[in-house]
This record gives structure tokens, C-alpha cells and sequence, in this order.
């Protein structure tokens, strides 16, 4: 009888990083896919979505695994669940809403240089991930530490709302 090699797999805590109350996972990374891509696999709490905002250089697609998730593209809002797939093209005003406690999705960065912004501000988990919904807003100096490397390192630009 043959001999099975066990595969030796990372622990989960290198795999995760801990990223505004929940965590992720990258998929492929930048360095993966020549800069054509990222892939990540992301878990986050209700509360913790980005402001409506302008990428300059990137598309996302968003695929729903688990929860619900309100959208507005543009001039349009939807609400999508699980199995759901959302597109929102660079240049277009865009922004979510996690409707359900959490939600599970994959989010493709195209080209991929913003998963470099992910990585910027998240952590390595330490322990086995969990998801803790925001407990009031951030920090002023951590606003403004985003903001300015949202617009000056990634080109994106938020919108502001009426």
C-alpha cells in the first residue's frame, strides 16, 4: 500500500488578517497574476462599509457567499444575497451596505496594485478569526491616515452624499 504525504498547510491565523471588525483572506495576490488581479476572500460585520467613493484605476466585482448586500452603483441601488455577483467600473461612484449581521464575498480587484491598500490597513490574525461589528466610529487620526492614502497612494476619490 502506497504511503499518503500529508501536505503541510499554514495555521489559519497566517492565512487571515484581521480588517475593520472582520478579516480576509487573500486568494491571489497582485504578485500572482503579473498586477492583472486580485482575489479576496472577505468577512465583514454590518457597519464597517466604505463611504460612497471613485476608484480611478480599478474595477470590482463583488460575489456574494453568505448575507445580504445593498448597492449603489451610479444612479442605481440594488440588494443582493448569496450567489449574487455585483460589477462596479472604475470611474462610476459606488458604495455598499452589509443589510444582514455579517456577509461573506469575494471581491476581484482589477488590476490589482488596491489589495496593496487591504494589506496596508489589516493585521495578521493572531487567533482564529471572528467578526466584531464596530463599536463607534474610528479613531480622527486613523480617518484621516485612510483618506490620505486613498487619494494620494490609490486614486480614489470619495463622494459626498446628499
Amino acid at each position: 500500500m502506497e504511503q499518503i504525504e500529508k501536505i503541510q498547510t499554514a495555521p489559519i491565523t497566517d492565512a487571515y488578517r484581521s480588517y475593520q471588525g472582520g478579516y480576509f483572506k487573500t486568494l491571489l495576490s497582485p504578485a500572482q497574476t503579473g498586477g492583472a488581479l486580485a482575489l479576496i476572500d472577505m468577512v465583514l460585520p454590518q457597519g464597517a462599509e466604505p463611504p460612497m467613493h471613485i476608484h480611478t484605476r480599478e474595477d470590482e466585482t463583488f460575489y456574494i457567499i453568505e448575507g445580504s448586500m445593498g448597492f449603489t452603483i451610479g444612479n442605481d441601488s440594488y440588494t443582493f444575497g448569496e450567489g449574487a455577483a455585483v460589477f462596479a467600473p472604475r470611474m462610476v461612484p459606488h458604495s455598499f451596505k452589509i443589510l444582514s449581521p455579517e456577509a461573506r464575498f469575494i471581491t476581484m480587484i482589477t488590476p490589482g496594485d488596491f489589495w496593496n491598500y487591504f494589506m496596508e490597513f489589516s493585521e495578521p490574525c493572531d487567533h482564529t478569526p471572528i467578526v466584531t461589528p464596530p463599536q463607534g466610529p474610528p479613531p480622527a487620526e486613523l480617518i484621516s491616515r485612510l483618506i490620505d492614502r486613498m487619494e494620494n497612494k490609490y486614486a480614489i476619490s470619495f463622494v459626498q452624499q446628499r
